[in-house]
């Protein structure tokens, strides 16, 4: 092995070193992480603590996670918060992800909509991530009719995660990624780029508005929405901020109007102005 080999490996080595993180050390960070976002972090979640904000100290040239505490603490610590709670937070999504949702979506709330000559549409994709959910339902608006239809339309999109929300509003991904979008629909608004991968085309973006948004704050708007889609974020959250989220997207909701939750989550018990109308599909009553 030559020296250069040497340096090349110990340097490797040091972009995967994580300090210890102590139990002690992870329940502050815990806490902090359940203050800014409100998501809770179980004891089995210390090692993936560890490893995702390993790069965080790196790049700010920390010791340790005392460090980082006293960091976010800190001058430095509002700039950080964004970049803390990325580090922390699961982006796991894709095109067309529990498919009932949207033939829901274009059968039972854009058709009746559109036919009945509706001269406003409001949705919501609370929890965007990346972009994939916010397109998915943009392909289904543009089938359906609705990118042509002489109304009022918007879809928001939000995430508290403004790095994954830069992705989002790029809106390019992996062929690999697309293969779930039907053929007609990917030819049709995916346009190519070099290195296989696929880019969202600018038709399909115009009534989208990609905003950060923290559910644990208030909203700055107050609906009202046709449909609001918050899929697998809720799981994130206590029962207790789970309830208070629900009942603030339930008084955003229009008469009727639908929530869809990720398939692992639902609502805690008989909720009085929701009725579940299908898989993980909740109609407001009234």
């Amino acid at each position: 092995m030559t020296v250069q080999d040497s340096r090349e490996r110990m340097a490797e080595a040091s972009q995967d070193y994580a300090p210890p993180l102590h139990r002690e050390t992870f329940l502050q960070l815990a806490g902090r992480i359940r203050e800014v976002a409100g998501i809770v972090l179980r004891d089995n979640k210390i090692s993936m603590v560890q490893a995702r904000l390993a790069p965080r100290l790196r790049e700010l040239e920390l010791p340790g996670y005392e460090a980082y505490l006293d960091y976010l603490s800190g001058p430095g610590g509002e700039a950080e918060k964004s970049k803390f709670v990325s580090a922390l937070t699961t982006n796991l999504t894709g095109f067309f992800r529990e498919a009932h949702h949207f033939a829901h979506l274009e059968k039972d709330v854009i058709g009746p909509a559109l036919a009945a000559g509706a001269p406003r549409f409001r949705l919501w994709s609370a929890g965007c991530s990346s972009g994939e959910e916010p397109y998915t339902i943009q392909m289904v608006m543009a089938r359906a009719g609705g990118l042509k239809a002489s109304w009022d339309y918007l879809l928001l999109a939000t995430d508290i995660d403004e790095k994954i929300l830069d992705r989002a509003r790029n809106g390019v991904y992996d062929a690999e990624r697309c293969e779930a979008i039907p053929d007609p629909l990917r030819e049709r608004y995916m346009e190519s780029l070099p290195g296989d991968r696929l880019k969202v085309r600018p038709d399909l973006r115009q009534a989208i508005r990609f905003r950060r948004l923290n559910l644990m704050e208030s909203f700055p708007f107050k609906g009202p929405f046709d449909a609001i889609f918050c899929r697998n974020v809720l799981i994130y959250f206590n029962a207790e901020t789970k309830k208070r989220i629900v009942e603030r997207f339930t008084a955003c909701l229009g008469p009727r109007r639908f929530l869809y939750l990720g398939h692992s989550e639902s609502l805690l018990g008989a909720h009085p102005d929701l009725e579940l109308v299908g898989r993980t599909i909740y109609q407001k009553r009234t």
